[in-house]
C-alpha cells in the first residue's frame, strides 16, 4: 500500500526523518513554507496537490495542522476520508504545552522552529518583502514582544540563527527544546490506520 502526504515545506523534512527511523513508508509531497505568509491559500494549493495526486496512492494524508486557514483545510477534506496533523499550528505539533504556557505567560510570542531559523532571511524576511522595505519591520513586529525557538535539535550552529533572527526583528529570544516527540507522535497517530 503506498501512502501520499501532503506537506507542510516547513515540516517536510521532519516527516521524512519521522518516516525514515519508523520505517514508514511513505512519499512526501512537499508544498511551499511561504503559504504561511498567506494562510489563505493553504487550503486551495492543497486541494492542487490532492487533485494532482488523485490515484497515485492507495491512502493520503496531509502534514498540515490548520495553519491559519480558519478552518479551510478542514473543510476541504471534510467527507474525503483523508485527514490532516491535529493542531492549530505547526509550533502545536512541536510543543503544545510549551506553545500554550508561552502564550500565557506572554501574549505577544513569536515562534521559531529549527526550520524557521535555518530559513529565516528566505521564508520570513524576503518573503514578507523587508529585504525591500526594511521600514515595514516594525509594521510586522510591533506587538510581538519576544522570540520563542522551540529547538528540535539544537545546537551551535541554529542557535546562532536563532539569535540573528531575533535580533533582526529586535526581540529578545528564548529557547525552549521540544526535540521531535510532539510531531512523531501526531505523525504515526495520523498514518495508523
Amino acid at each position: 500500500m503506498t501512502v501520499g502526504v501532503v506537506a507542510c515545506g516547513a515540516l517536510a523534512l521532519h516527516v521524512r526523518a519521522i518516516a525514515r527511523r519508523r520505517g514508514l513508508d511513505l512519499e512526501v509531497h512537499a508544498l511551499p513554507p511561504q503559504l504561511h505568509n498567506r494562510p489563505e491559500r493553504i487550503a486551495p494549493a492543497v486541494a492542487d496537490k490532492l487533485a494532482e495526486l488523485r490515484g497515485r496512492h492507495d491512502r493520503i494524508a496531509v502534514a498540515y495542522a490548520d495553519c491559519g486557514s480558519y478552518g479551510a483545510v478542514d473543510s476541504l477534506l471534510d467527507g474525503t476520508g483523508i485527514e490532516r496533523l491535529a493542531g492549530d499550528t505547526c509550533y502545536d505539533l512541536f510543543g503544545l504545552d510549551e506553545v500554550r504556557e508561552a502564550l500565557t505567560e506572554e501574549p505577544g510570542t513569536y515562534f521559531l522552529t529549527d526550520f524557521l531559523a535555518r530559513t529565516f532571511e528566505h521564508t520570513v524576511w524576503r518573503s514578507l518583502g523587508l529585504d525591500r522595505y526594511p521600514e515595514l519591520r516594525d509594521d510586522y513586529f510591533a506587538h510581538y514582544t519576544r522570540m520563542v525557538w522551540l529547538a528540535q535539535q539544537p545546537d551551535a550552529e541554529l542557535r546562532a540563527l536563532a539569535q540573528q533572527a531575533a535580533d533582526r526583528v529586535g526581540l529578545p529570544l528564548t529557547v525552549v527544546e521540544t526535540g521531535h516527540g510532539g510531531l512523531e507522535r501526531a505523525l504515526v497517530e495520523l498514518l495508523t490506520p
